[in-house]
């Protein structure tokens, strides 16, 4: 069942499956804990390049598991400030600690009132059932 994945109720989800935490002046974005699970164990994330933009619903990324290669997809237009390097080395942190230390890329959002149209934790988890 969904609702035994640990769904966070102070981030912003997408049906794609992508959470995103507000920080100061920038957002922190990863996949969720029901995404990596269904992915099984992550081998490989390709990460962006710093600097670079990313456009909403377009792919910036991928995350390739033992079972399958998935896109990751953009929730909001913006500028990639930070790539998290960690996941180079220990790619299986988006499955050991997607919420934590498995995000994936921190942006800084073109416009932040695009977040406003992004999924709660309840209507993320309504959009799995």
């Amino acid at each position: 069942m969904a609702a035994t994945h640990e769904t966070p109720e102070d981030l912003k989800y997408t049906k794609e499956h992508e959470w995103i935490r507000t920080l100061d002046g920038s957002v922190e974005i990863g996949i969720t804990a029901f995404a990596a699970d269904q992915l099984g164990d992550v081998v490989f994330v390709e990460l962006p390049e710093v600097g670079a933009k990313i456009t909403a619903g377009q792919p910036f990324g991928v995350v390739e598991s033992v079972k399958s290669v998935s896109d990751l997809y953009a929730p909001i237009n913006g500028t990639v400030s930070e790539i998290n390097e960690g996941l180079l080395d220990a790619p299986e942190l988006v499955n050991e600690a997607s919420y934590g230390e498995g995000w994936i890329i921190k942006v800084k959002p073109e416009t932040p009132q695009e977040l406003e149209g992004l999924l709660s934790a309840a209507g993320y988890k309504e959009s799995l059932d």
